[in-house]
């Protein structure tokens, strides 16, 4: 499939058809207290951060600060990977996502938290969706979060892995439901070349659409969680000390 010119229509309804993480609303944002451009996050306005980690935290009931950071970041970082990811496998493009025109609602979920104000696209490849979400986007979003809190920079990309890889495991699943098995082999590929950054080298371990972190996003520490199915971990670990953390549980 060849890629369209930059600034070529990008079918994104189409894109959207794989699952809610996938879709991306085009137009003037909705209004709301919580609606912002991504870029003046990553340029200090952290209150819809605030707001969004304080939402995560009372949903999951977690008892660290840490944990709703996490989930936090691992649930917008999948939102973004998944477009760009699932744009390239399918239409041989990437939107642009610049974050000055994409706005983030931070009290919103999938598919209504995201519109983009105007589309561009690039071409497809995986030099393009690093730059378009690693550089402009997780980058500038691990700043913003660790300069408000206490969290690992590596956990933070280890949630990016853990992100993309179920970004290929939606679309490998996508794909054999509608004999598209040029889609799933794309993003297999894309998602090879990508891992292959250090930011995302050492974050697990990618097997066609499985995937094994070196890290945990500590979700399960939260009141009846568990352990993610791409975890360090084979089961919740045990705390052996009141206040410590397992080796590698915080990334």
């Amino acid at each position: 499939m060849n890629a369209p010119l930059d600034n070529a229509p990008l079918d994104l309804t189409a894109v959207g058809s794989v699952g809610g993480f996938f879709a991306l609303r085009t137009g003037a944002p909705p209004g709301g207290p919580q609606v912002t451009s991504l870029a003046r996050v990553y340029a200090g306005d952290d209150g819809p951060l605030a707001f969004r980690v304080s939402k995560v935290a009372a949903r999951i009931g977690a008892p660290d600060t840490r944990i709703a950071v996490s989930v936090a970041q691992l649930g917008l970082a999948a939102r973004l990977w998944s477009v760009a990811l699932g744009s390239a496998a399918l239409h041989g493009a990437v939107p642009g996502l610049d974050p000055a025109l994409l706005h983030w609602d931070a009290d919103g979920s999938s598919p209504d938290d995201l519109w983009l104000t105007e589309v561009t696209t690039r071409p497809a490849g995986a030099a393009s969706i690093r730059d378009v979400v690693m550089d402009g986007h997780l980058a500038p979003l691990a700043d913003a979060l660790r300069a408000r809190y206490r969290i690992s920079a590596r956990l933070l990309w280890g949630n990016a892995g853990s992100a993309l890889a179920g970004a290929v495991r939606e679309l490998d699943t996508w794909a054999r439901r509608n004999g598209r098995n040029d889609v799933a082999e794309r993003a297999r590929a894309l998602a090879a070349e990508l891992f292959d950054h250090p930011d995302l080298r050492g974050t697990g371990t990618l097997r066609g659409a499985a995937f094994r972190r070196r890290s945990c996003c500590l979700y399960y520490r939260c009141p009846g969680g568990g352990v993610c199915g791409d975890c360090c971990f084979d089961r919740p670990p045990q705390r052996s000390v009141r206040g410590s953390s397992p080796r590698g549980a915080s990334g």
